[in-house]
Parts: C-alpha cells; structure tokens; sequence
C-alpha cells in the first residue's frame, strides 16, 4: 500500500494495477516440473518499476540566479560565504571577492558621496575584490556585486552571478547609521510609499518613531507602517494623519546679526525646504516700511539631492538693509506661501 501510494505521488500514469503486482510476492507453483520446462524459481525479491527523473527546468533555473558569488576574506586567507547579514565592530577591515572577470559593485552611498579614500576596488583577473579599511557606523549598510555580460562595448547586468550582504558596523556612542546632513526632507504623498531614513548599527535595537508637532508616538503597526533595518520606517499608505502631511511651507528666518550699530549692514535670510515642484512666494513686514525705507529683497531657489532619490527644493529670501539707522531696528516678518497654506516666521533686530 505505501508503494501504491509513492508511485501514484510521483507518476500518475501508473495504473493501481501495475504498482499492486510489483508490490507483492508471486506464489510458488507446486506442480513438479515437466522434462525440458524451465525450472526456474519465482523469485520472492520486490521490484520497484523504475521512475525516470524529470529536472525541473524553472526550479534549475532559480537555483542557479539565487547562487552567490561573493566570498569574504576571513584571518590567515580562509574564505567564507558572507551571511545575509554581518554585524562587525567599528574599526575592522573588510574584504569581499566576488567570481567573475568583469565585476562590478555596489556600496552605502557615503562611501560614493566622498570619494572615501579608505575604500578600494580592483578588478582582478579572475575576480574583482572591495576592500574597506577603518571601517565606522556610517559605513553600514548593503554591499553588492554582479557579472557583466558584454558584446562589444555594450554590457548588462548577468543575473545568474549576484552576491551581496548587509553589514552593521557597530561604533561605541553610534547607535543610529549617521547622515550627512543633519536634517532630511521626506514626502508623505497618499498613494506613494515613502521611507523615513532610521537605520540603526545594532541589530537588536529597538526602534520607535516621534512626531515633534505635537509631540507624539507614531504606532507601527505594520499594516500602514514597518519597520525595516535595512531601510528605516515604511509608510506603505501614507495620509495626513500618519506622520508630516504636505502642506504650508517648512519655513525658517536667520538675521546676520540681531544686535546692530548705525553705519551696520544687515541681511535677513528666509529659508523654505520642500517638494521640488512646489512654487513658493515670499512676503516681507521690515521696521522702516512705513516710512519707506530703501531695502533689497532676492528671490531664489535651487535643487539639492541629498542621495537614495531624494531631492529638495530650497527657496529663499534675503532682505537687506545698508547703513542701518534707529527706524531698522524692530521685528522683521517673513510669509512664505504654496498652494497649500502659508507660513510666518519673525526675527527681531537691535539697536545699540
């Protein structure tokens, strides 16, 4: 019964029949044998049909994209397949080969911004090999690498040689992977995921996220938002209600000085970040309006990209003042406005 039950699993061509004989012992046939007739004995041995094995071509096929390449050099030239994820400590070298005459790379964008002297990547003739020296906390992050198929000089990626890993370098004081720039703009747009980057070094850290305005716990609740270590917080759906809604600008006011003598020159700077197609208008409110005080006032604004697809648009206003007297001296307010709302932001100036 249990060989029926293989054959008609693996080969349902099989009839019930055919497995039930070959399953069974024939009886021995008790008739004495005629002069001439073959005595040869039933045999009591179980035969098992042969079942030709059929490779599965598809399962082949991702078996070999799924293959790394990549090894990671270990002490006294040992060599072993790098996991999934690596948690180092700060300071230690690493060293990665990857199979293949024509490898390239990727590394965390901090390495690629600065043009870190401490990285280096060779190709070799038989492999190409990264080495990272000195390494720190900002260094985390997912280190790849892939064959290239060429005709000519016309190349693309060969997806039957890949290999990469994550690597947390963990660095005493750093337990978040640092930016940088201090501060980064994120878009909470209905409809489009969004990623809020707050990588950690530590695999084990756990991690929560804060509103400022008010200040407030945002839950993760994994439906609308995960946490990802790799990534950071993933708004899946993000709305007004989860986290920084698009809105009136992000607005900021900086005097040159706040304290001023007469003969002084003075500026005051009005910054707003934003989405990169998002127009905004400035207004100003200045001490010696009323009396109609001669300032210059600039308009500009430019595009920033701060790395991993994000760019910014940063407008500013600058309001300047030559040969301040006692009328320049008060609350200079600045309006910035998008098709959103507007926000006003104030600075005050003195005289002494």
């Amino acid at each position: 019964k249990k060989f029926w039950n293989e054959c008609h699993r693996f080969s349902p061509l099989l009839s019930p029949h055919i497995c039930t004989v070959a399953g069974q012992h024939l009886p021995k046939n008790k008739r004495p044998k005629e002069p001439g007739e073959n005595r040869i004995k039933p045999s009591n041995k179980k035969v098992k049909p042969k079942i030709p094995k059929i490779k599965d071509r598809d399962s082949a096929d991702s078996t070999l994209k799924t293959q790394s390449i990549m090894m990671q050099v270990m002490d006294k030239g040992r060599f072993q397949k790098p996991a999934a994820t690596l948690s180092l400590m700060a300071g230690q070298t690493v060293e990665l080969r990857c199979k293949g005459n024509k490898i390239e790379w990727s590394y965390p964008v901090y390495l690629d911004t600065f043009k870190d002297p401490r990285l280096s990547v060779k190709q070799h003739e038989r492999y190409g090999q990264l080495t990272l020296v000195n390494s720190t906390a900002a260094d985390t992050g997912e280190f790849s690498c892939w064959g290239q198929l060429c005709n000519g000089y016309i190349c693309r990626r060969d997806e039957a040689k890949m290999g990469s890993t994550y690597i947390f370098f963990t660095e005493k004081g750093e337990l978040f992977v640092p930016s940088p720039s201090y501060f980064d703009v994120v878009y909470l747009n209905p409809g489009r995921q969004a990623v809020v980057p707050c990588r950690v070094t530590v695999p084990s850290a756990k991690v929560t996220l804060h509103r400022e305005f008010p200040a407030k716990e945002i839950p993760v609740n994994g439906a609308d938002i995960f946490y990802d270590l790799k990534r950071g917080f993933v708004y899946l759906q993000p709305h007004p209600t989860g986290g920084i809604p698009r809105g009136p600008p992000s607005t900021t006011i900086l005097a040159s000085a706040n304290k001023v003598r007469g003969g002084d020159d003075i500026s005051v700077l009005c910054t707003v970040l934003g989405e990169p197609d998002v127009e905004v208008e400035f207004r100003w409110i200045f001490p010696g309006q009323k009396d109609e005080r001669p300032v210059t006032i600039q308009d500009t604004w430019r595009l920033i990209h701060r790395g991993l697809g994000h760019t910014t648009r940063i407008s500013q206003s600058v309001l300047s003042v030559e040969d301040v007297e006692t009328i320049d001296a008060g609350y200079y307010i600045c309006t910035a406005q998008n098709l959103q709302g507007q926000t006003t932001v104030a600075t005050t100036v003195e005289f002494s």
